[in-house]
């Protein structure tokens, strides 16, 4: 017993992990040709069904449940499980994918609605068209200085004075502070006094 419970702590010693959750990804289907591959930031129409593992049993489908119409999201914004954020990467349109998406990934211990707690989940996925997302991905990383995944009025107002710098304007505090108050005004739906990845959407000229 002292021999095993030793072995434990050396093995949190020496550095050991618990292996990262994968997604186990299949393809089913790929286009000939792929002109735009889907990354974080990009809008993404996809159709779905969704089964619990391992007995197959279907519990959503937006060819059923959903009046025959994809949905829409911005990938890389936590909109969707993390199991989609990781196994959509790289995507053309057309393309479809098995993704067999553990617990930790998905819905976790909760779960949620028909879906247990700790379910093993499968989708087949399709996408049907990649567009430019309502904003960069990569302009938020630019602003979210801190990578906490929001932005605050500091970081909103430093990202500002370097976009008019760099285009060669004149920095003026006052019109930085209304610029920023006008953001916040329209960004930050539930008043915490940050902007979410999800709540940026707004397309502000200065921005």
């Amino acid at each position: 017993m002292w021999l095993a419970f030793l072995s434990a702590l050396l093995s949190c010693a020496s550095g050991a992990l618990i292996p990262e959750p994968e997604v186990k990804i299949e393809l089913l289907h790929k286009p000939f040709i792929c002109r735009r591959k889907a990354k974080n930031g990009d809008l993404l129409s996809v159709h779905y069904e969704g089964f619990l593992e391992p007995n197959g049993t279907m519990f959503h489908s937006t060819y059923e449940d959903n009046e025959g119409k994809p949905v829409w999201f911005t990938l890389g914004t936590g909109e969707v499980l993390k199991g989609w954020e990781r196994g959509l990467q790289t995507m053309c349109v057309g393309e479809k994918r098995q993704l067999i998406i553990p617990p930790a990934l998905g819905y976790g211990k909760k779960g949620k609605g028909r879906i247990p707690p700790d379910s093993t989940l499968k989708f087949i996925i399709t996408i049907m068209d990649i567009r430019d997302g309502p904003r960069s991905h990569e302009s938020f990383r630019q602003m979210d200085l801190n990578d906490d995944w929001k932005l605050s009025k500091t970081e909103v107002k430093v990202y500002l004075k370097k976009e008019f710098e760099k285009h060669g304007a004149e920095v003026n505090e006052t019109h930085h502070e209304t610029l920023v108050a006008d953001i916040f005004d329209k960004e930050d739906e539930d008043g915490d006094g940050f902007i979410s990845a999800r709540e940026f959407t707004y397309k502000h000229e200065e921005l």
